[in-house]
């Protein structure tokens, strides 16, 4: 039997993979959710409405998502709200920190 050698690289890539495909993976599931959601009314109305108009209003609902989120990336880039969430986690991982410490003896040597 031929045995299986990982190392920690190779770990580590395949959670990149992992991390990367279940962001996209998120997209499919927000649609599966809103059809759930508009599948779940029950009021004979509501019901009605959704069944004679669907070709309208489910595409209706994704574009409202896309046009929302295109909204939420845009006030996050202006306001930078993901860059400072980076940072404080940044300043929260204490190898990050040896590191900035490091280099900051380093610079202090090189004065």
């Amino acid at each position: 039997m031929r045995k299986v050698k990982f190392n920690r690289n190779t770990l580590v890539r395949w959670k990149i993979y992992f991390d990367r495909a279940r962001m996209y993976i998120s997209y499919v599931t927000f649609l599966m959710i809103v059809f759930v959601f508009l599948n779940s009314f029950e009021k004979i109305i509501i019901r009605e409405f959704l069944d004679k108009y669907k070709l309208i209003i489910y595409p209706g609902v994704v574009m409202l998502f896309v046009i929302f989120s295109l909204i939420l990336g845009r006030i996050d880039t202006k306001y930078g709200m993901r860059k400072e969430e980076m940072r404080n986690n940044t300043t929260q991982n204490p190898i990050i920190m040896d590191m900035w410490k490091t280099l900051k003896k380093i610079e202090n040597i090189i004065k």
